[in-house]
């Protein structure tokens, strides 16, 4: 004779099912804190060898970079374009007069694995051992954890001060999920 499996209730298996919804929900809550929202941005910067911002939009961001580099943070700036070659407040933030030196340069993939890869390039070219990174808030986990497996020396990860809406904040975090998932996937630089 085969044993009868007590029947479970409707409303147990209801208690069960919000159980594992709850946490769910705390864990998405928990990652997308600590991932998104609170990534671990240095506000405390100290010198380095160069700022390097990372692509994309706001234009402000480029100019931020310059400005902590003449701040004397760090002799150069290297900013990815990643908005292309034929943007002409790009050309025009490429081609400012400062105080430090300024190099731009298209990414080859046009990802944020194409900018690690010319960053290694010029931190070997240039002897770099510290960088800053400047990028967005969400962008900054993603974005250490693939310079980290190009750029051997310490690398400082910051943000520009934006204030982006929460349409904005919450498409940037699909973006970026769709990278971790690309990122997690490739292997190398």
């Amino acid at each position: 004779m085969v044993p009868r499996l007590p029947s479970v209730s409707v409303r147990s298996r209801l208690a069960v099912l919000a159980t594992l919804i709850g946490i769910i929900c705390v864990a998405s809550a928990m990652v997308i804190s600590t991932v998104y929202v609170n990534p671990g941005i240095e506000r405390s910067l100290t010198p380095a060898d160069a700022v390097v911002v990372l692509g994309g939009t706001p234009y402000e961001r480029f100019e931020y970079g310059i400005q902590l580099a003449e701040d004397g943070l760090a002799p150069e700036v290297v900013i990815s374009n990643s908005v292309g070659v034929n943007d002409s407040r790009m050309r025009r933030i490429c081609s400012t007069r400062t105080t430090v030196r300024v190099t731009c340069f298209l990414p080859d993939p046009w990802t944020t694995r194409g900018e690690a890869r010319e960053i290694r390039a010029l931190s070997e070219e240039r002897g770099w051992h510290r960088i800053i990174v400047v990028t967005t808030t969400a962008h900054i986990s993603r974005a250490r954890y693939i310079l980290g497996r190009c750029f051997g020396g310490s690398i400082t990860m910051t943000d520009y001060p934006e204030k982006p809406s929460i349409v904005d904040v919450v498409a940037g975090w699909f973006y970026q999920t769709a990278g971790w998932i690309r990122a997690l996937t490739q292997r190398g630089c």
